[in-house]
């Protein structure tokens, strides 16, 4: 109702139409009776302006539990330190959908319901949130079931765009295949250490004297995640956005891997250990490897989880 008169002349290679007309007996060809079109850059301003909205009025983390009776879902939301438990209500017509297997893409996501949603999914949610970061009323809510793989790499084929790399967890290879929808991205090794050193601080460990930061409370003064041009803005209360962080830090190839490199992988949970398909991938991870692992010492029976050490492997992009 609201298109406005437009000429063949109008159209360019990108961008989207949608015609109608009787289609020919041999199928190749159109006479369309009508042409509607959608430019390229407005569907390229249209995409920006959601994106915006899901960074600034979205939250993501981890469900914990799922209380299909009261209709709410408890979720861990990690900032750049800290993590703040989020009870989410969903709004009256609350949208709900459920990423296919072995895919990350948005418009391959299906129609779901509460009853879908289990605990060790990711979640991401589009909405309103408390001033505390406790509560949350999503209009839109988006899971998936995702794994991390942490590992140390031993071949790269930068013809197949593969990389091999030994589990952490059990000692077993892993092949893990790359593609252009993977986000690969190296951590600084001096924001790597410090954000490492942040956590263990903000669990409990030991702190200099005069130093450290209570358990929620977010990174100390001049740390990443404060302050104006920082990494906060739509991150919780544990401080800072991870997934505006993330995209600051350099980009990279299978190429820019070595072997002794030490990576962190998230994938759709499919049932495949041996071979894994990559949404994030992540070098430069050693030192919050070492902090899971050191933290996990006397937890007899208890595999480290990586996951939950290594930020912004949600594994979730932006719708």
């Amino acid at each position: 109702s609201t298109a406005t008169e437009a000429a063949l002349a109008d159209i360019s290679v990108g961008d989207k139409l949608m015609a109608t007309g009787i289609l020919s007996a041999d199928g190749k060809s159109l006479p369309a009776r009508t042409v509607y079109l959608m430019k390229e850059s407005d569907i390229a301003q249209k995409h920006a302006k959601e994106e915006q909205e899901w960074r600034t009025r979205g939250i993501t983390g981890k469900v914990t539990a799922v209380n299909s009776q009261t209709n709410q879902i408890t979720v861990d939301v990690r900032g750049l330190v800290g993590t703040t438990t989020t009870v989410l209500t969903p709004k009256e017509k609350a949208k709900y959908l459920r990423y296919a297997p072995n895919s990350i893409r948005f418009d391959e996501a299906k129609a779901s319901s509460i009853d879908e949603v289990k605990p060790g999914d990711m979640l991401r949610a589009l909405g309103d949130r408390s001033s505390d970061g406790t509560a949350f009323n999503a209009e839109a809510i988006l899971t998936g079931a995702f794994q991390t793989t942490a590992g140390t790499v031993k071949s790269i084929d930068t013809e197949k765009n593969e990389v091999v790399i030994k589990n952490l967890q059990n000692g077993k290879d892993v092949t893990v295949a790359l593609n252009n929808a993977s986000t690969m991205k190296r951590f600084p090794a001096e924001t790597a250490e410090r954000m490492a050193g942040m956590q263990t601080l903000g669990a409990g460990g030991i702190r200099p004297a005069g130093q450290g930061v209570a358990r929620g409370q977010g990174p100390p003064t001049g740390a990443p995640g404060q302050g104006r041009g920082g990494f906060g803005g739509g991150g919780a209360r544990g401080g800072g956005n991870i997934d505006d962080m993330l995209e600051r830090f350099p980009n990279i190839t299978a190429a820019d891997l070595k072997a002794g490199d030490m990576i962190a992988v998230s994938s759709t949970k499919d049932g495949n250990l041996d071979q894994i398909r990559a949404i994030k991938l992540l070098a430069g991870v050693e030192p919050f490897i070492r902090m899971a692992q050191t933290q996990n010492q006397g937890r007899r029976g208890q595999g480290v989880d990586f996951g939950n050490s290594i930020p912004g492997l949600e594994g979730i992009g932006f719708p």
